[in-house]
C-alpha cells in the first residue's frame, strides 16, 4: 500500500474513533443529567449540580473573551455560590439582587474587556437562577424541566442527523460553517413531536404545547448561535476540554441555557415566581 492510500484510512479511523467518543460522551450525560433530576427531592441536589454547571460556564466564558483573572473569577464564583444558597432557602426575590451586585463588583474588577465579563456574569447568573425556579415547582417542576430538556436534546439530535443527511445550504456560514437549514428545520420539527408528546399524556393541550416547543426549540438554537459568534469573535474553537468530544460546557449547554431562560420567563409571567413549572406545561 502506497503512502496515499494509507492516508484516507488513517482518515476513517480517525473519523470513526471521534464519533464513537461523542456517542459514549453523550450516553453518560443525558442519563446522568435525568437521574439528577430524578432524584431531586429537596432540592439541594439538583441546585449543586447546576451551581457546579453555571461556575464552569462563568470560568469558561472568562476564558474565551481573554478576562480570565483570579480577582474577576473569585468574584463571580462568590456570587454564584450566594445565590445558590438563597435559591436553597427559598429567598427568590434576594437572588436578583446578588446577581446584580455580582455582576457590577466583576465588571469593576475586570482589568479590561469589562463589557464582555458583565455579559459572561449575566449569562451564568442567568443560567443559575433560570434552571432552579423551573424545578422548584413541587407539582409541575419536574416535567417542566423534562420538557425544556428534551426539547433542547431533540432540538440538537434532529438538527445533528437532518444536517449531515439532507445537507444543503449553511444557516449562518461566517458564524457556525456547520449548521445547514436543513438541520435547523429538523430540530424544529422534532421538537414539535416532543410537544406532541406531552399533550398525548394529558400534560396539556398541543396547540399551546407546540407552540411553546416552538420558541423553545427557536430559543435553543439561538443560543447555539450565540455561543458560536462569541467563540468566533475570540477565534476559540472549543471552550474547554473538559468533555471528550464535547468541547466544553458552554458547547454543550448554550442551547439549553437560552432554552431554559426563556422557559423561566415565560413560567414567571403565567405562573408567579412559586409557579413556574406550572405556568410552562399547564394548559
Amino acid at each position: 500500500m502506497t503512502e496515499g492510500e494509507a492516508a484516507p484510512a488513517a482518515v476513517v479511523e480517525q473519523g470513526s474513533r471521534n464519533l464513537l467518543v461523542r456517542v459514549l460522551a453523550a450516553l453518560v450525560l443525558a442519563p446522568l443529567a435525568i437521574a439528577i433530576a430524578i432524584a431531586y427531592a429537596d432540592g439541594w441536589l439538583w441546585l449543586g449540580f447546576v451551581t457546579l454547571a453555571a461556575i464552569g460556564l462563568y470560568v469558561e466564558w472568562l476564558t474565551i473573551v481573554g478576562a480570565r483573572t483570579p480577582r474577576v473569577m473569585a468574584a463571580g464564583i462568590a456570587m454564584l455560590l450566594g445565590i445558590a444558597v438563597w435559591l436553597g432557602i427559598g429567598r427568590i426575590g434576594a437572588t436578583y439582587v446578588i446577581a446584580a451586585l455580582g455582576v457590577v463588583i466583576a465588571a469593576l474588577l475586570s482589568p479590561h474587556r469589562r463589557g464582555w465579563t458583565t455579559l459572561g456574569g449575566c449569562y451564568a447568573f442567568a443560567a443559575l437562577i433560570a434552571s432552579i425556579v423551573v424545578r422548584l415547582d413541587q407539582v409541575w417542576g419536574f416535567t417542566a424541566l423534562m420538557f425544556v430538556l428534551l426539547i433542547v436534546w431533540v432540538t440538537d439530535i434532529g438538527g445533528y442527523f437532518a444536517g449531515r443527511g439532507i445537507g444543503g445550504p449553511k444557516l449562518w456560514p461566517r458564524v457556525s460553517p456547520k449548521k445547514t437549514w436543513a438541520g435547523a428545520i429538523g430540530g424544529f420539527g422534532a421538537s414539535l413531536v416532543v410537544a406532541v408528546g406531552f399533550a398525548a399524556f394529558g400534560v396539556g393541550k398541543t396547540g399551546p404545547l407546540l407552540l411553546l416547543g416552538a420558541v423553545l426549540s427557536i430559543a435553543s438554537q439561538l443560543g447555539d448561535l450565540f455561543e458560536s459568534a462569541v467563540k468566533r469573535r475570540f477565534d476559540v474553537k472549543d471552550s474547554s476540554h473538559i468533555i471528550p468530544g464535547h468541547g466544553g460546557l458552554l458547547d454543550r449547554l448554550d442551547g439549553f441555557v437560552a432554552a431554559v431562560v426563556v422557559a423561566a420567563i415565560f413560567g414567571v409571567l403565567r405562573g408567579g415566581a412559586d409557579g413556574v413549572g406550572g405556568g410552562l406545561v399547564v394548559w
